[in-house]
C-alpha cells in the first residue's frame, strides 16, 4: 500500500487531548447544571480534540454525495432498475433531491462525484468525474473489481476532500447513491463483522419478504464465491465493494488527516467506515454517526465500531440526507460551546456545595 494512501493515513494523528480538557472546563462553566445538554456537550468536545481547537467552529459544510453502479444488480436485488442511479445524479444536479433541499436548510454545499455510473454522463460543471469504471462487476459471478480500482476508487476521494479543504472546510458529511448498494454494504458487513448475512441484509429500496430472501442468498453466494478477508480491507472492498463506498474510505481518511470531522449517513457510510476504521483505527475518533437507518445491518455496524447515532427517525434514503442533519446538530453543539454565557460572565449563581 504506496503513495496517497499511505501517506493520508499516516497523516492521522491523535485527538488534540489539550483543546479536548479546555472545552470540557468551559462546558462546565455554562450557564446550566453539568451534563444537562447530553449529547450536544460530548459532540462539542470531540469537535474540539479533532479540530485542535478549544471552541470548535461549524461555518464551512459540505456533503460529499458519492455516485456508482453495481453490477450485482443483475440479480434481481433491487426494487429499481440501475438507470436510476444516473437519472438521480441528474436530480442533484438541478437541485431537486432530497439531499439538495436538506443541505440546503442546514447551508451546506453538496459535492456531487460520480465514481462509477454504468453511463457516461453529460458533463457539468457541478459534477466531479472521478469515474473508475462503468460499474463494478458481479460479485456473484468475480469480485468486483481489482485491488487497484479499489485503492484508485479511496484515493480519489482523498482528493475531492483535498479540493474541498481548499475551498473552507469545518465538517464533511458522506452521501452515496447506487442501486445495488445496500447489497454490496450488506457483504461488507458480514464479511467485516463475522455476522451472517441473514443478520445484516435489508430491504434497501423496498423489497418485499420474498424479494429479501433473494438478497439474503445473493450476498451469500457473493461471500461463498469471494472469501473476502476481513484482516485486509482493501480485498473486501475490492470483492464485494464499491466505487462510491471505496470513494467515501478516501473521503474520511482524508478528512481525518485535516483534522476535519465526518458526520457519516447510513448503512452505505456504515460499511465504507467499517473499511477505513480497519485501515487507519485512529479514524474512529473523528466520525460522527449521524442516525441510525432502517436497514438491517446498520445499528450491528455501528455498535460494531463503537459509533453513537445522534438521531433514530426510521430513515433509508442516503445521499447524505441523514449527514446533512447530523451536521445541524453539530454547528448547533459548537455555537452553544462559544455563544453561551458561563456563570461568571451572566452574574448567575453557581450550584452550592453541599456541606458549605
Amino acid at each position: 500500500m504506496l503513495g496517497l494512501l499511505s501517506n493520508t493515513i499516516e497523516m492521522i494523528k491523535p485527538l488534540d487531548e489539550g483543546a479536548i480538557a479546555e472545552a470540557r472546563s468551559r462546558q462546565d462553566l455554562l450557564t446550566k447544571p453539568q451534563g444537562s445538554l447530553g449529547r450536544l456537550e460530548e459532540l462539542s468536545i470531540q469537535l474540539a480534540g479533532v479540530q485542535g481547537k478549544p471552541i470548535p467552529q461549524v461555518r464551512h459544510k459540505a456533503v460529499i454525495t458519492m455516485v456508482g453502479d453495481h453490477g450485482v444488480v443483475a440479480e434481481g436485488v433491487s426494487a429499481y432498475p440501475r438507470e436510476v442511479t444516473a437519472q438521480m445524479v441528474y436530480n442533484f444536479l438541478s437541485g431537486g433531491a432530497g439531499i439538495n433541499v436538506l443541505a440546503h436548510q442546514v447551508g451546506a454545499r453538496v459535492v456531487v462525484v460520480d465514481m462509477g455510473v454504468a453511463v457516461e454522463l453529460e458533463p457539468s460543471s457541478r459534477l466531479m468525474s472521478r469515474k473508475v469504471a462503468l460499474g463494478t462487476q458481479n460479485m456473484c459471478l468475480c469480485p468486483a473489481m481489482t485491488v487497484e480500482q479499489a485503492v484508485t476508487a479511496i484515493e480519489s476521494g482523498i482528493e475531492v476532500v483535498g479540493a474541498e479543504v481548499a475551498k473552507g472546510l469545518d465538517i464533511v458529511g458522506t452521501g452515496d447513491m447506487g442501486i445495488g448498494n445496500t447489497t454490496a454494504s450488506s457483504a461488507i458487513c458480514a464479511a467485516m463483522t463475522g455476522k451472517a448475512a441473514a443478520e445484516v441484509v435489508g430491504r434497501g429500496t423496498g423489497i418485499d419478504d420474498k424479494q429479501l430472501e433473494h438478497k439474503v442468498d445473493v450476498v451469500s453466494r457473493a461471500l461463498a464465491l469471494n472469501h473476502p478477508d476481513p484482516r485486509q480491507p482493501l480485498d473486501v472492498l475490492a470483492k464485494v465493494g464499491g466505487f462510491e463506498i471505496g470513494g467515501l474510505v478516501g473521503v474520511m481518511l482524508a478528512a481525518a488527516a485535516y483534522r476535519v470531522p465526518v458526520v457519516i449517513d447510513g448503512f452505505i457510510s456504515g460499511a465504507a467506515a467499517l473499511i477505513a476504521i480497519a485501515l487507519a483505527p485512529r479514524l474512529r475518533h473523528f466520525l460522527i454517526a449521524a442516525h441510525v437507518s432502517a436497514e438491517a445491518g446498520h445499528r450491528l455496524l455501528l455498535r460494531h465500531l463503537g459509533l453513537k447515532p445522534l438521531l433514530d427517525l426510521d430513515m433509508r434514503l442516503g445521499e447524505g440526507t441523514g449527514a446533512v442533519l447530523g451536521i445541524f446538530l453539530a454547528e448547533a453543539a459548537a455555537k452553544i460551546l462559544a455563544e453561551m454565557s458561563t456563570f461568571a460572565e451572566a452574574g448567575v449563581s453557581e450550584r452550592s456545595k453541599l456541606g458549605d
